[in-house]
């Protein structure tokens, strides 16, 4: 199945949950799309698991495939499952050029980096799905500068996320360190989403 692509916001009415993390979806109307989206529907607990993980794969944006391909990858790693899996998705290229503020949105961040215009130590990057380790440094292209989106997005944004810096000055961010895990995704279990996979 490949990436999602349709309306968000109809997404985050039906999860009850702010995909785009900013509430604003479910503000209006608070219950899921349709003729009966008002209606109450009791989750049995296989319904409980995966709708916490349509969550955080819709999230960030990603295809079955792929979020299947970060959890085992998760699992080789020391520490809790879960969390090990938080951070992996959070050290995304397209996840932390948001963070930074480059893009109002995880899909208008991941498109910049498709389109080319985000380095990586200095060297192009075009791969969403790259994972970053702490200390790589993200910046624009010297033609990229001038984008008006950029520009925009950069002015609007008044706070990032501790485990990112940015210098104004040089428009260019650092991924300083792996989020800890009351930083993120703070309304998630991640443990069902590995109780889902490990069923």
């Amino acid at each position: 199945m490949s990436r999602y692509t349709g309306p968000i916001w109809k997404i985050s009415r039906r999860l009850k949950y702010s995909v785009l993390e900013t509430g604003k979806e479910l503000k209006k109307r608070p219950y899921a799309p349709g003729q009966h989206g008002s209606s109450i529907k009791k989750l049995s607990g296989y319904g409980i698991q995966l709708q916490e993980k349509q969550k955080v794969k819709f999230t960030y944006g990603m295809s079955e495939k792929q979020f299947r391909k970060f959890f085992d990858e998760a699992a080789k790693l020391e520490g809790k499952h879960g969390e090990n899996f938080i951070k992996l998705l959070e050290s995304r290229l397209d996840n932390i050029v948001y963070r930074l503020g480059f893009g109002k949105t995880r899909a208008q961040a991941r498109q910049l980096v498709c389109h080319g215009h985000i380095l990586v130590d200095g060297k192009k990057v075009d791969i969403p799905s790259y994972r970053l380790k702490p200390g790589q440094k993200i910046s624009l292209r010297e033609q990229s500068k001038d984008l008006v989106v950029v520009k925009d997005t950069l002015e609007q944004t008044t706070y990032r996320k501790e485990f990112v810096s940015f210098d104004e000055a040089t428009k260019t961010g650092t991924f300083s360190r792996y989020p800890a895990r009351d930083e993120v995704l703070q309304e998630i279990n991640e443990q069902l989403i590995v109780e889902f996979y490990n069923r």
